[in-house]
């Protein structure tokens, strides 16, 4: 192990300053496959031996697992905890753990506690979107200041990263499938533990994982994201709906919100940067989603380089059918004996307000899973500088894709001692289902908005 960032190189390390930076050469995108992974991952374990090498990841389901949208047997039920880091062996651990981390400890010194299992990097996804990253190493070029990138589509866009921004755009392009539907619940859990469920009907259409599209075929819109709202009455009927862009500088995200009481279409300009979600309580801003989405341009974005990180990994009790959120939802954090934590490589990601923009957040700290791009930890700072928020995304493999993406979202207020939660399901009779058919563009439209609301 070791405790310092591993700087990759003086251009690792410098903001973007131009508008466009050239792709890698045709022998570091070689390494793909070879050295390092697929994704661009180091390939091999660390000296210590207690991160292990790469040999593919999950390749297929548990035989437990039958049908599309079913809860996910866990695929390491036989695990055992090496060891379980509390307040009071913080000490010897915490050159591993982020500040948001560290700052749990000491927020809920009594409660809060992450049980370390062995790594397990089961990180894998499709063939098609192996052989995507490969060609898009070779080709995919940022443009505007790094606000958007083009001539990459259907895998990573830079699996060698020159510069944070790059980095940053790993995990907003990101492998989730291609078109996703499901219910779930998301809450803002109080300081004395209580807690209301919101729930709402999900659905995404990732224009650039379309098995049949292309890059010319975007028209500059990445996903089409849809929710309803089911509960509570209050709230039931009212939907939104995005058509996420890939250069939001150039052409804005476009949002509407349906009034279900005035059954009425309207513009959501704001939906972006730090406009507060109602859902959340306060807790967690637009940009907050999926740990940090939207456009880069705000802040100067820094590849700080690598670190060994414990993080929330491999995490299939969280989402287990029937986990009563009763039994997960605890004052300050989720209940620890139904989380997972394991050591892994981590790629580091600082972003600084420009002098120039305005945000809530002064920085923002992304650690990003190596072996998939997934923002695993997010540390937030606030206008003084001081740590304020810490997000934290219990990772998993859905393996019928596959793919590693977050069974839950914690996003925690170190001020307010409050926390929301984001797609509770283990009380559901389903998950999110990758297996449905792909509607056309024409099922995200406005017009389709008001007619599924008046239903």
């Amino acid at each position: 192990m070791f405790n310092t960032y591993r700087l990759i190189g003086a251009a690792a390390a410098l903001a973007l300053s131009t508008t466009t930076l050239a792709a890698v050469s045709p022998q570091d995108a070689a390494k793909l496959g070879s050295s390092l992974t697929p994704f661009g991952a180091e390939k091999a374990g660390n000296a210590a031996g207690t991160i292990p090498a790469w040999t593919g990841g999950i390749t297929q389901p548990p035989a437990a697992y039958k049908t599309a949208g079913q809860q996910h047997p866990d695929p390491f039920a036989d695990d055992k905890p090496l060891f379980t880091i509390t307040k009071a062996n913080l000490a010897q651990y915490q050159a591993n753990l982020t500040p948001g981390q560290i700052a749990l400890f000491k927020s809920y010194p009594d409660t809060y506690q992450m049980p370390i299992y062995p790594s397990r990097r089961s990180g894998s996804a499709p063939q098609w979107v192996y052989d995507n990253t490969l060609k898009n190493a070779s080709s995919a070029q940022l443009l505007d200041g790094g606000n958007g990138f083009a001539d990459a589509y259907g895998g990573i866009p830079f699996p060698i990263p020159q510069s944070g921004v790059e980095a940053l755009w790993n995990h907003i392009a990101r492998y989730r499938g291609s078109y996703i539907v499901r219910r779930a619940s998301e809450v803002a859990v109080q300081r004395n533990g209580a807690f209301s469920l919101v729930t709402s009907q999900q659905e995404a259409l990732f224009k650039f994982y379309d098995p049949k599209g292309s890059y010319a075929d975007l028209n500059n819109v990445m996903f089409y994201y849809l929710s309803f709202a089911k509960s509570p009455a209050r709230l039931a009927g009212g939907a939104v709906l995005v058509h996420e862009t890939l250069d939001q500088v150039k052409e804005p995200r476009q949002a509407w919100a349906y009034s279900a009481g005035q059954r009425r279409v309207r513009r959501a300009p704001n939906l972006a940067y730090d406009t507060p979600i109602s859902a959340a309580d306060g807790l967690r801003t637009a940009d907050d989603t999926d740990m940090i989405n939207g456009s880069p341009d705000r802040y100067d974005w820094k590849l700080l380089g690598k670190k060994e990180i414990y993080i929330p990994y491999n995490n299939y009790k969280v989402s287990a059918p029937g986990v009563k959120y009763d039994d997960l939802l605890k004052v300050g954090h989720l209940n620890p004996a139904l989380t997972r934590n394991e050591l892994h490589r981590v790629w580091v990601v600082e972003g600084t307000l420009k002098s120039t923009a305005r945000h809530i957040y002064s920085k923002r700290t992304l650690f990003l899973d190596e072996d998939s791009w997934q923002a695993a930890v997010v540390d937030q700072y606030d206008g003084r500088g001081e740590l304020w928020r810490v997000s934290l995304a219990y990772l998993k493999n859905f393996y019928e894709l596959p793919t590693t993406w977050s069974a839950l979202d914690v996003f925690h207020d170190l001020q307010a001692r409050r926390y929301h939660v984001q797609n509770l399901d283990s009380e559901e009779s389903s998950t999110v289902d990758f297996s449905q058919a792909i509607p056309d563009d024409g099922y995200f439209k406005p017009a389709a908005l008001r007619r599924r609301g008046t239903r």
